[in-house]
């Protein structure tokens, strides 16, 4: 039986040293009209003092101290499993919502009742009528990207939309989703953990809607960037091939995912002194040499599929 007294949103905000962030994030929070949410901070064993300044200054907040450093994926799947909201909605701690951001993403959920999902529109913190994503997309060639990024906002990202994915930045989920497919992949770390669970959602029937009027701003590379990231974006983007392309598909694009995979590693070693650049081949070498690693659940999460290799090349870009 459902829980009548459970919010209807629980908003998950994965951190990692990360206070001087969190503070203008939680103030818009705090501004938002829709008020039948919780918020939860899942502290990736911080230390600089975020605990202890949410407590004093933020009470009204759930804060969850892990004892280790989990990255995004981790830190997010602790946060939904200690959720009590109807659907969850992970966000950034370098993003700022306006007034009506969840209640915008909420209400597009009800307007499609198919979707599983929906996106908000992130905007740069910088320059507020720049794009920073219109929902998530995944081309042909294996690389997946943000709608309109780096567009000034207007035709056609001013349109809802049914879209391949929402960005793990400010994206919100239905639990019944969720419950069905599975939680973010918590091997992956950090990156490209939202388009594998976009993937998996859209082979398994469900869709995502993109909510022009759910509007965040985003300070870009603020908690990611560098070497590191690198790395992840290199290894993580060959694994979300591995698992979810369905092999019909990759049989038609293979000389598409191939040639993508090149120019990458291409570019790298053209940029060899470039610790970034170095990190991204490296993590493409892991990603290859552990791809087949994912076979097994590959072939289980195809022989569930309800989406045929027609409806998702209509989805890809």
């Amino acid at each position: 039986m459902a829980d009548e007294s459970a919010p209807r949103a629980s908003v998950i905000i994965p951190n990692w040293n990360g206070l001087r962030l969190l503070r203008p994030c939680l103030d818009s929070l705090r501004r938002q009209t829709l008020a039948d949410h919780e918020v939860i901070v899942v502290d990736n064993a911080s230390t600089d003092g975020t605990v202890e300044a949410l407590a004093t200054e933020y009470p009204e907040v759930r804060v969850m101290r892990l004892e280790r450093n989990l990255g995004y994926s981790g830190g997010c799947n602790a946060g939904i499993r200690a959720a009590r909201g109807r659907v969850v909605v992970l966000l950034n701690n370098d993003v700022e919502a306006e007034p009506d951001w969840l209640g915008e993403l909420l209400a597009a959920l009800d307007r499609h009742p198919q979707a599983g999902a929906a996106a908000s529109r992130m905007m740069s913190r910088a320059d507020r009528d720049v794009l920073n994503a219109a929902g998530d997309l995944f081309r042909a060639n294996g690389l997946p990207d943000s709608r309109g990024v780096w567009q000034r906002y207007g035709p056609p990202w001013d349109a809802e939309a049914l879209v391949f994915g929402a960005s793990g930045g400010a994206a919100a989920y239905r639990r019944e989703m969720l419950d069905a497919i599975g939680l973010l992949e918590e091997r992956f770390f950090m990156w490209c953990e939202d388009v594998d669970l976009a993937w998996r959602a859209q082979l398994l029937g469900w869709g995502t809607v993109y909510a022009p009027r759910a509007v965040v701003y985003h300070r870009m590379s603020a908690t990611g960037g560098g070497p590191l990231s690198s790395y992840y974006v290199g290894r993580n983007t060959v694994w979300v091939l591995a698992r979810n392309y369905p092999t019909g598909l990759l049989r038609r694009h293979w000389r598409a995912v191939l040639a993508a995979q090149w120019r990458i590693a291409r570019d790298a070693l053209r940029a060899w002194r470039g610790a970034s650049a170095r990190a991204r081949l490296r993590g493409q070498i892991v990603g290859l040499l552990t791809a087949g690693r994912w076979l097994p659940y590959r072939r289980a999460l195809l022989s569930r599929r309800r989406a045929d290799d027609a409806a998702i090349a209509a989805l890809l870009d």
